[in-house]
């Protein structure tokens, strides 16, 4: 059988995460430790959507120095299709996030200005149109430019195109293509930043205003709470798998988003791909690295304790 593939654009970088041995004091010098490895929302997604049977191309950016390497490596190791560009005078972009001894993310902090210099151009390139037509679906996150994710979406013509918030910062950026959009996978903050509403305003009203500016599908996620979701049908709620411990909670949404594009593309429903997806992003969270390492039976062990979708009123 001829698996579908998924065309990727957007961040394929550095990720380094510094964990503290323990509580954290502002200001102060904390204890911990630091590793790196290659990350970018894009590729997480995309590499958890082949481990769940599509094949996989990306378009990204990085620099012309060590850590261009690395990335390089890593995209061929997933048996990815590298479409990036090089740009020899940068440096590759990174993602540095600070996590306390919970596993919780304190602070991020975000060099990628490489990422809006280059995506504009990058996107119009004709391998990368010609990508696209190949392709079956799409997948791009808000890392790119309003216009580059423009293009994109043009590009892509009646093709589905699936999209990954990345942060309240920079999710606005797809606000000029939420009407093109299969679906956008957002936390609660992006979700009331793209909806206009104030810092702890329920995600239910958030789904219900993304509803009525077009957005045909949307995912939000509240951490460990129940995920709230919105298709034409209307809103619901599925109560995740809970993790036994919490490792790391970085890769976890990339996690939903791939896994659940990766089972959409291959035909199944909706809420079925989106219950995969929590199992898969229950497992990341168990896991050092941000992108889980598991096998079928845990996968599938995982998926038995996913919640079953509970309409809204």
């Amino acid at each position: 059988m001829t698996r579908p593939r998924l065309f990727a654009a957007g961040a394929a970088h550095i990720d380094r995460r510094g964990r503290l041995a323990g509580a954290y004091v502002p200001a102060a010098s904390n204890p911990g430790t630091m590793s790196e490895e290659v990350g970018g929302g894009a590729f997480n997604a995309l590499r958890n959507a082949v481990r769940h049977g599509v094949d996989g191309s990306i378009l990204s950016l990085r620099g012309g120095d060590v850590a261009a390497d690395a990335v390089a490596r890593a995209i061929a190791e997933a048996s990815v299709e590298d479409l990036s560009a090089v740009f020899l005078d940068r440096t590759t972009p990174s993602y540095t996030a600070l996590i306390d001894a919970e596993g919780e993310l304190i602070a991020g902090f975000a060099d990628m200005s490489l990422y809006d210099i280059g995506f504009p151009k990058q996107v119009r390139r004709s391998k990368v149109r010609h990508a696209v037509a190949g392709a079956d679906a799409v997948l791009c996150e808000a890392n790119m430019p309003a216009t580059a994710a423009e293009a994109l979406v043009n590009h892509a013509g009646s093709l589905p195109v699936f999209a990954i918030g990345i942060s309240p910062a920079k999710v606005g950026r797809l606000a000029g293509v939420l009407a093109r959009l299969s679906c956008l996978f957002m936390n609660a903050n992006e979700a009331r930043t793209l909806a206009g509403l104030e810092s702890g305003a329920n995600v239910v009203e958030a789904a219900r205003v993304l509803r009525g500016k077009g957005l045909a599908r949307g995912v939000i996620t509240s951490g460990g709470a129940p995920l709230t979701a919105f298709d034409p049908g209307g809103i619901f709620t599925i109560a995740p798998s809970p993790a036994r411990f919490v490792a790391d909670v970085t890769g976890a949404g990339d996690a939903i988003a791939g896994v659940t594009v990766a089972h959409l593309v291959r035909g199944l429903g909706f809420a079925k791909a989106l219950r995969h997806g929590m199992a898969a992003a229950r497992l990341t969270v168990e896991a050092s690295q941000v992108v889980a390492d598991y096998d079928d039976e845990a996968f599938e062990a995982a998926l038995a304790l996913v919640g079953h979708p509970a309409p809204m009123a």
